[in-house]
């Protein structure tokens, strides 16, 4: 998942806790990378924790955590989803992503095809 401002990708993380951090923007999980945390205005994005209004929060499975008081509600997309009466909640892609899972499949294939030994 690439970063939700500049669109970085996170790599392999180094032993040790990831300096990128989750939030929820929008009802949808993201990433910030470590160079647009310094910008500083990222944290106004963020939706707040509807208890303590913390930034500190988790989307999973149709719910939102607060990871600082542990308050856990449905996100807004359940509760419109469930009033509409809708089957899927989020059945968004990521822009681009469809494009770079195509182009990694490719190369893998690409690479691992071999002209069949004539007989």
């Amino acid at each position: 998942m690439p970063c939700y401002r500049c669109g970085t990708r996170q790599v392999d993380p180094d032993r040790g806790s990831s300096p990128w951090l989750r939030g929820v923007r929008a009802d949808r999980q993201v990433l910030i990378c470590p160079g647009c945390q310094s910008a500083g205005d990222w944290v106004a994005d963020l939706d707040r924790c509807q208890v303590c209004a913390s930034i500190r929060l988790v989307r999973r499975l149709g719910e939102v955590e607060c990871r600082d008081c542990g308050y856990v509600g449905e996100s807004a997309a359940a509760i419109s989803a469930a009033d509409l009466g809708a089957s899927t909640i989020d059945g968004m892609t990521p822009p681009g992503l469809a494009e770079e899972v195509e182009q990694a499949i490719a190369k893998v294939l690409r690479r691992s095809a071999r002209p069949a030994p004539i007989s």
